[in-house]
């Protein structure tokens, strides 16, 4: 069986995931990738064909260089798409033109007689960030329309992509969000960490973790700072990720708010792209991921704070609280309510998963790996794979 799995160039953690085990099962995978969604096991299995079709996708250049680049990059698509072995394409992501993406280059590959398979992480993202069209929703129906199968995470995502745009309960598998488990694995230590970031080693570190949009409810998690750190002056919040692209003025929003914080130095922040090498530093300094969010369907960073066995404290939002075990793997409270999300820190500390952390980080890792493995996650696409295969010509 073989597959061309296209990435988008980014979301390294899933496609090398995914990849992995698949070629397990005995799956060729054509890995088209880029510089950020490489990694030294994709050159190790002949199973694997990596094609870094997107290369480099630094920021730091020319507008005209931009430009030059991402042409190149779709050109190499449509060769592939004529030309590739495969019968089957599984989108993970879409490129940057996304309505490109979602419209023509979807149809192109299926006049070459392609199979779409495609992994729907956000059934309608513009609708979360308030920037929806009617254009959009066009696009969003045709390439699900084309498709021949979709992937969701939760079934309340399967259930918005039957009711907003008519896709058939056939056509959707859920499968899990796989165990984020790429990212470095050193004999670095908790104090270590915290020396790297100037922590305390007494210290009570929550970290929020990921890219900054309005969606992530950071807003709320400064406002409860208030009251978390006057029942705890051991508290100290790590605040680390780049701002998304669009929601500059959202930032500029909360570092006002940071500035004019009492406890302003309760606050770590490093606002910047966190490098694969580096994010270990900051789940193994912290005791707890918060994820204060005001709308999402699921998000792929509390899967990285169990794989290194943080527990999590999130919102009840979209399906978020299927995938916390409250009291053993985190707690859940209400969203856009700072005084609910204070007291779901204050109870986390006072309680006995953080005053027994090192046995219960073990145990959240255990569970992670069980639950969301990738093992799990191939088999249920490799099954999809051989029921699309059969339609091909």
């Amino acid at each position: 069986m073989r597959v061309v799995l296209l990435t988008g160039g980014h979301d390294r953690s899933y496609a090398v995931g995914l990849t992995l085990a698949l070629t397990k099962l005995g799956v060729h995978v054509t890995y088209i990738g880029s510089n950020d969604t490489d990694a030294p096991e994709l050159h190790e299995s002949p199973y694997i064909e990596f094609l870094n079709l997107r290369g480099s996708q630094s920021e730091d250049v020319p507008f005209w260089q931009k430009v030059s680049r991402l042409f190149r990059y779709y050109v190499r698509l449509l060769r592939l798409g004529a030309l590739a072995r495969a019968p089957i394409f599984h989108i993970l992501w879409n490129n940057k033109v996304e309505w490109f993406d979602r419209t023509l280059l979807t149809l192109y590959y299926k006049l070459f007689g392609r199979q779409i398979v495609l992994t729907v992480h956000n059934v309608n993202a513009a609708s979360r960030d308030a920037s929806d069209s009617a254009f959009n929703r066009w696009t969003l129906r045709l390439q699900y329309r084309m498709a021949a199968h979709l992937f969701v995470h939760t079934q309340k995502m399967a259930d918005e992509l039957s009711e907003k745009f008519g896709v058939s309960a056939e056509k959707i598998t859920v499968i899990s969000f796989g165990i984020n488990n790429t990212n470095a694995r050193t004999a670095l230590t908790q104090e270590q960490a915290r020396n790297r970031l100037g922590l305390a080693s007494t210290a009570k570190v929550g970290l929020f973790f990921g890219q900054i949009a309005p969606y992530k409810g950071l807003e709320y998690l400064l406002a409860a700072m208030r009251e978390i750190v006057v029942s705890d002056g051991d508290f100290r919040l790590i605040v680390a990720g780049k701002v998304k692209k669009g929601h500059e003025g959202y930032w500029a929003d909360n570092s006002r708010r940071l500035e004019a914080m009492e406890h302003r130095d309760r606050v770590l922040t490093r606002i910047e792209h966190i490098q694969d090498s580096e994010v270990e530093v900051y789940f193994k300094a912290a005791d707890v991921l918060i994820v204060p969010y005001t709308a999402i369907f699921q998000s792929g960073v509390p899967f990285l704070a169990y794989s290194f066995g943080v527990p999590v404290i999130a919102t009840d939002v979209g399906s978020l609280r299927e995938d916390i075990v409250e009291g053993t793997t985190g707690l859940i409270c209400r969203p856009r309510d700072p005084h609910d999300l204070a007291r779901a820190v204050t109870c986390y500390f006072a309680g006995e998963s953080y005053r027994c952390r090192a046995t219960q980080r073990m145990a959240i890792q255990n569970f992670a790996n069980e639950k969301y493995s990738w093992a799990k996650t191939a088999t249920a696409t490799m099954r999809t794979y051989a029921e699309v295969s059969k339609g091909t010509p």
